[in-house]
């Protein structure tokens, strides 16, 4: 068989509680979120409505956003439990007409949610959402360790030399910043 995996919400700092009206708790099972937006009301959404569509992840438990996802392995029981609960959840909060509707509509979340995890586990995902043509488009990034980037790739951070007569160059250690220990 075949492993199964299914992207995780995942936090390494705690903006998203800032960022989101409601976060989603680190661990619990993601999916695109899309179907929430309404291309039409883009435009009305205040600032964290703006980050939700640009850049979240849809928490299944809660329906609290996630700036990353992690990609996951699951057993088959549960990928049945995240199915449940998401049908559930279409149902509860969505107006599902009854719950088999509602399980259909979120086996295809699910499926497609899992389309994005053929990456080995413990990698990072990143969404970037717009609105093209009045419809919504999705990006899908990995997030690679340094270590494993190739050469050329870019980074978040690049520091360019540049040359000239009056120039200062200043020195910042970045991972050193935080803990009191840059120059």
């Amino acid at each position: 068989m075949t492993s199964l995996k299914l992207p995780r919400a995942i936090r390494l700092d705690p903006s998203d509680g800032f960022v989101f009206r409601r976060a989603a708790e680190p661990g619990e099972w993601l999916v695109s979120g899309s179907f929430l937006f309404d291309p039409q009301r883009v435009a009305e959404f205040d600032a964290k409505g703006r980050a939700a569509f640009r850049s979240g992840f849809l928490g299944i438990d809660s329906f609290g956003w996630s700036t990353l996802a992690v990609v996951t392995e699951a057993t088959a029981e549960e990928y049945e439990q995240a199915l449940l609960l998401l049908a559930g959840r279409f149902v509860e909060k969505l107006g599902a007409p009854d719950l088999p509707t509602a399980r259909a509509a979120a086996g295809e979340e699910l499926a497609f949610a899992a389309s994005l995890c053929d990456h080995p586990a413990q990698t990072l995902l990143a969404l970037h959402r717009t609105l093209e043509d009045g419809e919504i488009r999705e990006r899908f990034r990995v997030l690679l360790p340094r270590d494993d980037r190739p050469k050329d790739a870019f980074r978040a951070f690049e520091f360019v030399e540049v040359e000239g007569e009056d120039e200062v160059v200043e020195r910042v250690d970045l991972m050193n910043l935080g803990k009191g220990n840059a120059p």
